[in-house]
């Protein structure tokens, strides 16, 4: 089966809504019919401004954190490309992402919401990658998490002028994702097996190499 690449584009500038929730479904969509590797690039730039959250209800955002949900488990190694600065569905996206790439100048930023930034998963998946201390003051006083403090931080991976690395479309990398995300929270019996699973892939793997 041939490998797959497809790239999604995130405005962070645009507000939440239906229309991004429908683009980001469809994208998750295609990148399952196809069912085989493959590489998801994520275009990623721009921050909402002021007021963005006024049309925004509870229901729509369950919907797009379901929706971002579906694009941190897709099946395929998975690319951020980000520039300028990038908070609300772009940072959102970001955080999804195995490879995180930067341009230099880059800032992450928490956007502004009812007098305080916005506390959507952003924030919980920011604690888990980072720790609470490497984000405390992006999360209480909205500070800027420029692009050298998100890579000590381990939030973003590399910095370069070109941001256009080449990357395998392996589905093992989707795979040691989710023991990653997993490892945290399921006991040793629990994970013993899916651990076993891909261990016999790899063998596989390298024997035939």
């Amino acid at each position: 089966m041939n490998t797959i690449e497809l790239t999604l584009e995130i405005d962070g500038t645009a507000p939440m809504s239906a229309s991004v929730v429908e683009t980001v479904t469809a994208f998750c969509d295609r990148v399952h019919d196809h069912g085989g590797p493959g590489v998801a690039r994520f275009a990623l730039s721009g921050t909402p401004g002021e007021g963005w959250s006024r049309e925004v209800s509870v229901g729509l955002v369950t919907k797009w954190e379901r929706t971002v949900r579906r694009l941190e488990q897709l099946p395929v190694t998975t690319v951020a490309l980000v520039s300028g600065d990038c908070g609300g569905t772009a940072l959102d996206v970001l955080l999804t992402a195995d490879v995180r790439v930067a341009a230099p100048g880059t800032r992450l930023i928490l956007p502004m919401a009812g007098g305080a930034t916005w506390p959507g998963m952003t924030l919980y998946r920011l604690v888990q990658q980072a720790g609470a201390g490497a984000i405390r003051r992006a999360v209480l006083l909205g500070a800027p998490i420029d692009a050298d403090r998100a890579v000590a931080a381990r939030l973003l991976d590399e910095v370069t002028d070109d941001p256009a690395p080449v990357v395998a479309g392996d589905r093992e990398l989707a795979v040691r994702r989710l023991l990653l995300s997993e490892a945290a929270t399921t006991s040793f019996e629990e994970a013993l097996g899916a651990h076993l699973a891909a261990c016999d892939r790899a063998l596989r793997k390298a024997a035939v190499s």
